[in-house]
């Protein structure tokens, strides 16, 4: 115990530290965070152009579009709102965001993002009831396939994003260097892990918690089940011609640079997960 208390005094400490002391760019915030932080990864060089503060966050939720989020959050270049890196810090509350949501547009044109919101306090509400549970499978794989086929750890290929697959490997790109990723994003990133690859979702979690600005171990980890099918009656997948759709131009969705992921919804399913029935 005298040791935990410890380290949440250095941690509160070092924080300070960061917080008073003034810096001549950015790369000297980097130093000192390493300096702070040896278990940092010495090669990873990236460091987010996100910006925080309290008055960077006041100009994103004074741009909050809930009526556009509902109508193109799938989208890459949707009318995402990147509040949760906020909101994860404390900057915002839920109840700000759902406040200025309904101020600004009809109850029934934010009913989506309305939705998202009450799904992040429903994760929280878990995650503080039961807090080590959000790492167990809330219930078994519904893919065909029991935990133990699931492999432990995260190759080195997805951790460095070099799988081959191009769209993949650019979302991964992203990840590493800004630290977000739009949530549809995510979920192909973790579908590629859990089914593609068969790797346990909680490998995958680990992952994103190391990298994301945002990263909340209820949203986090409870989405990852939901992918996997631990926290879902059935797993989520996807084939190259949905990335492509709701992608645009910016992600390379080549066929031949995409083999793996180019099928019908069908025919991927009988790939993914030979012991199930057909669909």
């Amino acid at each position: 115990m005298k040791q935990s208390d410890d380290s949440s005094i250095i941690s509160s400490l070092a924080v300070k530290l960061i917080m008073r002391a003034r810096y001549n760019d950015r790369k000297a915030v980097l130093e000192q965070v390493r300096m702070l932080s040896p278990g940092l990864d010495p090669h990873d060089q990236n460091m987010s152009e996100l910006r925080g503060g309290m008055s960077a966050a006041r100009t994103r939720l004074a741009a909050l579009d809930a009526s556009g989020y509902g109508a193109t959050r799938n989208y890459l270049d949707g009318a995402v709102t990147q509040l949760s890196p906020f909101i994860r810090h404390g900057l915002i509350q839920l109840s700000d965001v759902r406040d200025k949501a309904l101020a600004d547009t009809p109850p029934q044109r934010a009913e989506k993002f309305i939705q998202q919101l009450a799904w992040r306090d429903y994760w929280q509400r878990l995650y503080r009831d039961a807090p080590e549970d959000i790492w167990n499978d809330v219930e078994s794989y519904k893919t065909g396939f029991v935990a133990a086929d699931y492999a432990d750890a995260l190759p080195e290929d997805i951790a460095l994003g070099e799988t081959g697959v191009a769209c993949i490997d650019q979302f991964i790109g992203t990840l590493l260097t800004t630290g977000y990723l739009h949530n549809h994003a995510r979920l192909y990133l973790a579908a590629y892990v859990c089914h593609w690859r068969r790797v346990k979702w909680q490998a995958g979690a680990r992952w994103f918690l190391q990298h994301l600005l945002d990263g909340d171990p209820a949203s986090n980890n409870l989405s990852w089940q939901w992918v996997a099918s631990t926290f879902s009656h059935k797993p989520y997948f996807f084939n190259l011609e949905n990335i492509e759709k709701y992608s645009g131009q910016s992600i390379d969705t080549a066929f031949k640079r995409n083999k793996p992921l180019a099928g019908s919804y069908d025919d991927i399913y009988t790939r993914l997960f030979p012991n199930l029935e057909p669909r």
